[in-house]
């Protein structure tokens, strides 16, 4: 069973997105409403995945989670916002779900970023306003010092 982090500062869609994951067989490992609550329920659950909203409580964004967990490599991020502009270059995570979403798609989606978060690719379909991740090339202590002269 995934673990499944939700952050999302709108407590309807925090509720919506918990049952309906629950119902499908995901743990949900906690609810954030801000930065420094994710990033704390991130670092006690180690989840296997995260639903991220970009504009948070508190004026936090979403992007600034991830690269405070120390596993973040390993964690399948979907990032789910009404604000898909925000989401910055380079930031970690595998995919965007753009709001409003069906649950139908919100599914797929986390199918979508479980997949290439384990194998680093996954097949279409893609739900309508996903958006895979430019992800950054592997790096390896043995290629760097192949390099270094």
């Amino acid at each position: 069973m995934l673990k499944v982090l939700i952050v999302e500062d709108e407590f309807m869609i925090a509720d919506l997105i918990e049952d309906t994951l629950v119902s499908e067989g995901y743990a949900v490992c906690g609810i954030a409403r801000t930065v420094a609550d994710a990033v704390a329920l991130g670092r006690l659950h180690h989840p296997d995945l995260a639903v991220i909203d970009l504009r948070l409580a508190g004026g936090g964004f979403g992007s600034d989670i991830a690269p405070q967990w120390d596993d973040a490599q390993r964690v399948g991020i979907l990032y789910a916002t009404g604000n898909p502009a925000y989401l910055t270059p380079g930031a970690v995570g595998q995919g965007c779900l753009t709001k409003p979403y069906s649950i139908h798609d919100l599914l797929r989606s986390l199918e979508i970023v479980a997949a290439v978060a384990a194998n680093g690719t996954a097949a279409p379909p893609f739900p309508r306003g996903f958006q895979l991740l430019p992800q950054a090339a592997p790096s390896s202590e043995a290629s760097l010092g192949a390099h270094s002269a």
